[in-house]
């Protein structure tokens, strides 16, 4: 697995924010609190948000 720990981690915007009636981003699949909060977001909470974002478009809405 690729250390991750020194790089930036990337903004998965895609400049079109429209949420689910599950507070979900169809574009991102970023949470409504996450896409509010990104800018905030420590290096670990990015990572965590991108790990939920991979559930998310693999089908599992179950966090």
């Amino acid at each position: 697995m690729t250390d991750l720990s020194d790089k930036p981690v990337p903004n998965p915007c895609v400049g079109v924010c429209a949420l689910d009636e599950h507070d979900i981003c169809i574009a991102c699949q970023r949470s409504g609190i996450e896409i509010a909060e990104w800018g905030v977001f420590t290096h670990e909470e990015k990572l965590e948000a991108w790990k939920k974002i991979k559930q998310r478009e693999a089908g599992d809405f179950s966090e």
